[in-house]
């Protein structure tokens, strides 16, 4: 059976096995801030059933990145209504751990920003005073000149240098640095420009309950967390929709206008006209 197949049959357990989420307030919205249709994706799960498969989620919005690029564009065309393109500074998966140190990486980067729009350089791996190196230094300097975001896949530490370049840098610190909300609070105390998406983590709620010490930080800057589902492997968009109900029903435990902040209009208010705007 083809990944494409699989990943069909999937969809539809995972919305016979999720009742309380598809029913919960007219289906609540989804703006996923976190999503990648890399090279090794587009070879098993054509275009056309990865848009059916963001829609069959009920997403607003997806943020998309991929290594390379082309995978980004086949569905931003496909779905400019849905898609919001981000630009990785990776051709491959194996560009990960090398990026920053790699000069034809960086004319990459400059080569797709001169052809195409995006709403954000990212998601990008970088840690401590790596963020110092020339070619991450460049692409900060690239973000301010094209207006857009910076999502960094990063400690504390890098995302402190990171704003430290640019003070008025806007970042996404991808699934909130995996770090406690005891740690990300002060950080974002600290940055006015600095969302959080909670990609591949499961801290925040289980059961369909929010963890006590998320929700202070959930209700301290409601405005400022986005979800987000990672799929950094082709198997991921397996459960596509499954984590978008999952997602509903833990936020379901939270006031209704932080809710809906959290599910899409965070990421809306934030992201959702830039790919119009003028810049």
């Amino acid at each position: 059976m083809t990944l494409s197949r699989r990943i069909a049959t999937r969809l539809l357990g995972a919305a016979a096995l999720a009742p309380f989420a598809t029913r919960a307030a007219d289906v609540l919205p989804i703006f996923d801030a976190h999503m990648h249709y890399s090279h090794d994706a587009v070879q098993v799960l054509p275009p056309a059933d990865a848009v059916a498969i963001l829609r069959k989620a009920g997403l607003k919005r997806a943020m998309v990145s991929s290594s390379d690029d082309e995978g980004t564009q086949k569905l931003y065309a496909l779905a400019p209504d849905l898609v919001l393109p981000q630009l990785r500074p990776y051709r491959r998966r194996g560009d990960q751990s090398t990026w920053y140190k790699d000069e034809a990486a960086l004319r990459y980067v400059e080569e797709r920003l001169a052809k195409y729009k995006y709403v954000a350089i990212g998601e990008f791996h970088l840690y401590g005073a790596d963020a110092d190196l020339p070619i991450p230094r460049r692409v900060v300097e690239l973000a301010k000149r094209h207006k857009i975001f910076l999502h960094a896949h990063s400690d504390a530490d890098c995302v402190e240098r990171l704003f430290k370049q640019d003070p008025d840098a806007r970042v996404l610190w991808a699934h909130s640095g995996f770090s406690p909300p005891s740690e990300v609070v002060p950080v974002l105390r600290r940055h006015k420009n600095l969302w959080c998406d909670l990609a591949f983590r499961s801290d925040q709620g289980s059961g369909g309950k929010v963890d006590a010490a998320w929700r202070a930080a959930f209700t301290e800057f409601p405005d400022r967390f986005m979800v987000g589902t990672d799929t950094f492997t082709p198997e991921r968009w397996h459960y596509v929709v499954e984590h978008a109900n999952w997602s509903r029903a833990w936020l379901a435990d939270l006031p209704k206008d932080v809710a809906e902040r959290i599910a899409w209009r965070n990421g809306e208010s934030v992201f959702g006209g830039m790919m119009t705007a003028g810049g």
